[in-house]
């Protein structure tokens, strides 16, 4: 899509089962910021696709000047093709010069395939992003286990677009905005030419317990030293006493000692800022260090005490992870 676009800034709000997804409002407070960085400030869009969804308002609480919804039947549950056809017909419609998506499992997975339709790039998996001097967005990715932050520009094609993971921009913050404008796509055109490749005979949806890994403000965390399923059991029970959330490494995935990959903190996982973030069985890999370095307290505990999580934490405790846990879930019970 080889265009000088001037439609505004876009944020692809992400909704499931109506329940706009908090990285919406990050990507929203992000997209502020990209207009008073640019020379000539365009207008921040939130675009919505689904069924409906709740809470709308809170979309121009968080930055949008404009919400364009684009609900339909046929949209409730996300389908990449129907869901890419209908975005592609809006942006070429009303040409974007930037549009931002969340990293989540629908954003990676309807971000490359918008960009292949749009004939543009993608910038996947950004902790950040910027205007340079040349007006131009950049994009910033980590690379060999975020060790090393690259820049990533798409100077000739039009819209820029990025995905960004959730909680790495840091927690939404409110802006005092006035209402935004709330206009409708209908994309009822759209969707008579393309039917889809899917068709859902029904819908079993899982009750999301406890708190969010992004918006837990005490997180407990494990890793391979851990040791066994037996022993992780440990680690979400603390979580549950804490009132906090459960993350883990890519190895307690492996071993599917968790029910979700959505728990994994690192490059390939989420980012997150909680105020207290207790790790255990954990070595300190470079990539799982990416997605936790910003929390406020750390507490470590591993059997080495050479291990690299321990540059990155405040509380350090050699020794082995069963047995602080066990003595921890004894005292806090009393």
């Amino acid at each position: 899509m080889t265009t000088n676009g001037a439609g505004g800034i876009w944020v692809v709000a992400e909704q499931v089962a109506g329940r706009i997804n908090s990285v919406s409002y990050e990507l929203l407070n992000k997209a502020q910021q990209l207009k008073n960085q640019i020379q000539k400030p365009e207008p921040v869009v939130a675009v919505i696709l689904g069924k409906g969804a709740e809470g709308l308002e809170q979309l121009s609480n968080y930055g949008a000047e404009e919400i364009i919804t684009v609900f339909a039947e046929e949209l409730e549950i996300y389908q990449n093709d129907l869901y890419v056809a209908v975005l592609q017909a809006l942006i070429e419609e009303k040409k974007p010069s930037i549009v931002l998506i969340g990293a989540t499992a629908i954003g990676q997975d309807l971000a490359p395939m918008l960009g292949a339709r749009l004939k543009t790039g993608v910038a996947a998996h950004c902790v950040d992003v910027r205007i340079n001097e040349n007006n131009q967005m950049v994009a910033v990715v980590p690379a060999f286990g975020g060790k090393v932050l690259g820049d990533i520009l798409c100077p000739n094609t039009s819209p820029q677009m990025a995905t960004l993971k959730p909680g790495v921009l840091g927690k939404p913050v409110p802006l005092e905005k006035p209402a935004a404008v709330v206009t409708a796509f209908d994309p009822s055109a759209v969707l008579q030419e393309d039917q889809g490749r899917i068709k859902a005979l029904e819908i079993v949806r899982e009750e999301q317990t406890g708190v969010p890994l992004e918006e837990a403000e005490v997180i407990v965390a494990g890793g391979w030293g851990i040791g066994s399923r037996e022993n992780w059991d440990l680690v979400e029970e603390l979580a549950r006493l804490l009132g906090g959330a459960v993350g883990c490494t890519r190895p307690v995935v492996d071993e599917q000692w968790v029910q979700s990959e959505q728990q994994m903190i690192g490059t390939s996982g989420k980012s997150v800022r909680p105020k207290v973030y207790l790790a255990f069985g954990i070595s300190g890999a470079t990539h799982h260090l990416c997605g936790m370095k910003d929390s406020g307290l750390v507490i470590s505990v591993n059997k080495d005490a050479t291990a690299p999580i321990f540059e990155a934490s405040d509380v350090r405790i050699v020794g082995d992870a069963r047995t602080i846990l066990t003595a921890l879930i004894k005292r806090i019970k009393g």
